[in-house]
């Protein structure tokens, strides 16, 4: 996915979806027209003192009504040379008033013209779901000079570095960091998180999340086109250009092809009754033109997008993103989730974990030396020390002559006193020993001490995230068969955080290519696979599975890039979702499929074998194209 998009361009690629709900207004009117000439020409029509032009002239009003969206559409298609539904309805209006029946084709004009206007509404709600992301993005920031002054300026034009003010209820206008205040921010629209998020100096803050209680001054970090809100409408753009596998065969094969099959069946049941069976040119028409209505295939064509569209927007609207509705196929056939590690099921941050006393120093002293020494460092298990000795109000004294020892660790000087912090191994074996168990548990441990005696041992992990163990449950609980671990990190560390989380297979010690071989092997023995990562050593992998999960806020470029679904928080059990969101589409893909079949299959033998009335086709086939549409549209629903 290519990020660098301008906001002017990320407007005009919606702005091309939502072009088709523009005419809606027209159609409702000239629905309504039609409608009401179809009614009153029924009613001039039953009196006989009634000149027959009147009826005739209203009909052929309801005729240009209810077909003027469908022939525009039908000419379209006959321009590139094919035959689509709109075409079949026309034809088939027309002979009905042919053989003298103008108001049965007008009543199929009418319900054909209520039918459209009906599903492009409902269609529109998807697409409105999504788009509706456009607005969240403001198009003016108030920007603060060096100096302090402000003024508003458009968005486009601000560059990284500058600061913008965003007063509380505005919309932050940027992807930032924030420099000066402390709010809550509601990032719903962005990352599905329900409750607003606390944010301080520090601080990252999104494009389009809203600023709830206090004025902040927000640091510009990313360019504008590339912006996590960017990234999303971008995303939806290239998912509306991707069918699903079984969409895409419908609109060859039964769009295309299975249209021309109609026409050909309807000339074939005009010339064998006139040919063989001497009937009369109306009657034959008339039959004609009723098994023209009820073997169109609409129903069928909207099946797979309305359930589709509908699927991808709700998934949109809480923060999990599908690059396509092939993907959402994908997600239904998953049968093993492979996940990496760190930034994953860990929060890619070390924290102190336990602290083990060895006897000779109070457990406060030791620390504080440990904090006094690492304090000079900026190596992460430094800075975990030292916020660890913040967050338990010890104060950290301030160490002179700070020296490395090259692979081992650091000392400093502590009070008079030496204090080396580092390897267990500086102080021998006892102490490895000890250290050992604490390594057994999935930790770092670091000494502390002076030259000749250890006092203490600090052990050191990536925290799991809070949520894993239910993600976990939650994966097996949607069907998923096995969950493995693919991780670079050391065995005994994977084992110890796969116990934990309840994980079936772990997979370490993995280069990147290792990691995309492992995918290959899981999905020859088990069937599909998706894979979940956040880093750069996962594109490989992504790329290589079934279907690839991103962590989007907290992903690199070239692993969104890679994958083919976006989590857009750092929430695990989303993944859950988005698998059973799969699944629930298939099945009412499926349902539609077979409820459409089924009734142009009842309908069609019922034209060809009985005497079915024309406007009781016509309600058999647009009833059925709406009720799929509506049975699609449940996936609006959580």
């Amino acid at each position: 996915m290519t990020t660098s998009v301008s906001n002017r361009h990320l407007h005009a690629e919606a702005q091309a979806e939502l072009d088709e709900l523009a005419a809606l207004p027209w159609m409702l009117r000239l629905t309504a027209i039609c409608l009401l000439a179809t009614g009153l020409g029924w009613v001039a029509g039953s009196f006989a003192s009634v000149p027959t032009w009147i009826p005739w002239l209203l009909y052929v009003l309801a005729f240009a009504s209810g077909g003027w969206f469908p022939l525009g559409n039908a000419w379209e298609s006959l321009r590139q040379r094919e035959f689509d539904v709109n075409f079949l309805m026309i034809v088939a209006a027309i002979g009905a008033a042919a053989v003298g029946q103008p108001r049965e084709g007008a009543i199929l004009m009418f319900l054909f013209a209520l039918s459209n206007t009906l599903e492009t509404y409902a269609m529109g709600r998807t697409h409105l779901a999504v788009n509706a992301l456009l607005e969240m993005a403001p198009d003016q920031a108030t920007r603060i000079a060096v100096d302090g002054s402000q003024s508003v300026v458009a968005v486009a034009d601000l560059a990284l570095g500058d600061r913008v003010l965003v007063r509380p209820g505005e919309r932050i206008p940027v992807d930032g960091i924030v420099r000066i205040g402390a709010s809550a921010i509601n990032e719903a629209a962005i990352t599905g998180e329900s409750l607003p998020v606390d944010k301080a100096a520090g601080s990252k803050v999104f494009a389009g999340t809203l600023n709830t209680t206090g004025a902040l001054t927000i640091e510009v970090t990313v360019a504008v086109g590339d912006t996590t809100l960017a990234r999303i409408i971008e995303t939806v753009a290239e998912a509306r250009s991707q069918k699903a596998k079984a969409q895409d065969f419908t609109d060859r094969v039964i769009g295309q092809y299975y249209a021309y099959a109609v026409v050909a069946m309807t000339l074939l049941a005009i010339a064998i009754p006139l040919l063989f069976l001497d009937w009369d040119l109306k009657t034959t028409l008339y039959r004609a033109m009723a098994l023209m209505v009820v073997a169109s295939p609409c129903a069928l064509v909207i099946s797979i997008p309305a359930a589709m569209l509908s699927a991808m927007a709700n998934a949109a609207r809480h923060g999990m993103l599908f690059k396509g509705g092939r993907y959402l196929e994908a997600a239904a056939k998953i049968k093993v989730v492979a996940l990496d590690k760190t930034g994953t099921l860990t929060t890619g941050q070390l924290s102190v974990t336990q602290t083990l006393d060895l006897g000779q120093q109070p457990t406060e002293y030791w620390l504080k030396a440990a904090a006094a020494v690492e304090a000079f460092s900026e190596h992460p298990l430094a800075k975990a020390i030292v916020n660890y000795a913040e967050q338990h109000n010890i104060s950290v004294p301030t160490a002179v002559d700070f020296q490395s020892i090259t692979g081992m660790g650091a000392q400093a000087d502590v009070h008079g006193q030496l204090v080396q912090v580092g390897r267990p191994r500086l102080w021998g074996e006892t102490v490895q020993a000890q250290a050992a168990k604490l390594e057994a548990e999935g930790a770092t441990v670091i000494g502390v001490g002076t030259i000749d005696q250890a006092w203490g041992l600090i052990a050191l992990a990536d925290t799991v995230r809070p949520e894993a163990k239910q993600a976990i449950a939650a994966l097996h609980a949607a069907g998923v068969e096995r969950v493995v671990l693919l991780t670079g990190d050391n065995r005994a560390v994977a084992q110890h955080v796969a116990s934990q989380l309840g994980i079936d297979d772990v997979r370490a010690e993995l280069l990147p290519g290792d990691k995309a071989s492992m995918i290959d092997q899981l999905q020859q023995s088990y069937g599909p696979v998706a894979m979940v990562g956040d880093g750069v050593n996962d594109a490989p992998a992504l790329a290589k599975a079934q279907l690839g999960v991103a962590m989007g806020v907290a992903g690199t470029d070239v692993a969104l890039q890679s994958a083919d679904v976006l989590l857009l928080s750092d929430d695990l059990l989303k993944l859950a979702e988005a698998l059973r969101l799969g699944r629930r589409a298939q099945r009412i893909v499926w349902q539609n499929i077979a409820f459409a079949g089924s009734v142009i299959v009842v309908l069609l033998v019922s034209a060809l074998f009985g005497n079915i009335a024309l406007p009781l086709g016509v309600i058999g086939h647009e009833g059925s194209t709406l009720l799929v549409v509506a049975n699609g549209l449940r996936l609006l629903r959580r």
